[in-house]
Formats: structure tokens, sequence, C-alpha cells
């Protein structure tokens, strides 16, 4: 019972040095330093962070200061905790799936027009780069997306999901960090459009998937960039006859 009254006064000793540090509260600082231990060691989605008694003893803080850390962490989406496994740096890494909060715009017409207007100013460009930077395995493995999202057109399936995975891979070829946080507007796109279109535009989009996929594997920036503007400018077109309709 001693020695647990002394490790718990230890704990507390160790807690108010910490928090002189600076004006933050304790558990955001050790979020802090949590999240500078995932990117020094430059850990990748997926990988475990060491278990709730190695963090506490590593920082200088008690196991329960941990515990919030890590919850805090959890609602940036920067870590998940799995049950039973322990806790893991999260595939969202800090992103969040709705980062303008446009699941709350009522109109969803005029939502999938302003969306693609701003698609139009930004994934063009973001083609070309992805045809001038992207690495062998990244082509090849856009090749193999772009080929499951037709098979699963062909075959009358909802392909919403793979499509968003097919325009998430061309913002990583494009070398661009900046631009892969960018992805997360350009997914509500595709879902706002495809809810809306109820999937019309099925051959267009087999058809101009597969044109800037095979740009991008050519090196062809300027090819990319054209496919994409014809790709997004199908979309604009399709949603304006709906508007007018409506």
């Amino acid at each position: 019972m001693a020695l647990e009254e002394t490790f718990e006064v230890g704990e507390m000793d160790r807690e108010q040095t910490f928090e002189l540090y600076n004006g933050k509260p304790l558990a955001e600082q050790v979020a802090d330093h949590i999240v500078n231990y995932i990117v020094e060691n430059e850990m990748e989605a997926g990988a475990k962070l060491p278990n709730e008694f190695e963090l506490a003893e590593r920082i200088g803080v008690g196991r329960s200061t941990v515990r919030e850390a890590i919850k805090i962490l959890v609602s940036r989406n920067i870590v998940e905790i799995r049950r039973g496994a322990g806790t893991f740096v999260s595939e969202q890494k800090g992103m969040v799936e709705d980062p303008l909060g446009l699941t709350f715009v009522k109109d969803k017409t005029n939502l999938a027009m302003d969306l693609l207007n701003v698609r139009l100013m930004l994934e063009p460009e973001i083609a070309r780069m992805a045809a001038e930077h992207a690495t062998k395995e990244q082509v090849e493995a856009l090749l193999r997306q772009c080929d499951k999202v037709e098979e699963m057109i062909r075959q009358g399936l909802n392909h919403m999901e793979e499509d968003i995975v097919f325009h998430r891979m061309i913002a990583s070829c494009s070398g661009n960090v900046v631009v892969e946080k960018l992805v997360p507007v350009i997914n509500s796109s595709i879902a706002v459009f495809v809810d809306i279109t109820n999937g019309k535009l099925r051959q267009e989009t087999i058809e101009t998937h597969r044109e800037i996929a095979e740009a991008i594997a050519r090196g062809d920036g300027d090819g990319a960039k054209c496919s994409m503007n014809m790709h997004l400018l199908y979309n604009r077109r399709a949603i304006q006859k709906i508007y007018e309709q409506n």
C-alpha cells in the first residue's frame, strides 16, 4: 500500500512539473508529445504505439493523463483504439470526412455544382502533377483501380467508394502532401454527384477515367489535365441539366 501511495505522489509531482512547461492543459501537451513521437518515428497508418505504461514513463506523466491524451487523439482521428490489441495510428491520420461541414447543406444540387466548380479549379492541375510525379508502382495501382471501377460500372454495382479511391490515388500520385489533404473535399463532391445523378454518366465515366489513367501512365501532363477537365465538364453538364429541370 505504501508503495502505491509513493507511486501516486511521484506521478502527481511529475505532472505538476510538466504543467509548468507551458499554458496548455496537461492532456493537450501529452497529446502533442505523442503526435511528435508518431512524426519523428515516421509511423505509418496502422502502426502500433507503445502501451500506456511505456508512454507514461517516456513522457514523465501519469497513466491517467496518457489515457486522456489518447482520447483527444482519437477524437482528432490521429489514433484509434482496437480493443484487446492496443492503440494504432489511424488510417485517417488526422483527416476528417467532412472538413467543410457540407453534410448540413440542404440544397444538394447547388452543392454539387459548387463543389464541381471548385474541382475544375484544382483537379485538372492535380492530374497534371500526377503524370509528372507518379512512380511506377503508383501507376500500376492506379490502372488496376481504373479497371476495378470500370468493371463495377459495367455490372451495375454501386461504384462510388471505388471512384473515390481512384481520385484519391491521383492525388497521392501528385507528390504534393497538401493536395492529399484536399481529397476529403473531392470525395464529398463525388458522393454528392453520384447521389444526384444516380450514376447516369456510366459510359462517360469509364472513358474519361481510362483517358486520365493512361495519360498519367504515359507521363503526359497536358493529356492528363485535359482528360480530367473533360471528365469534370461531363459531370458539370449533367448537374446543370438536373438543376434546370428542378
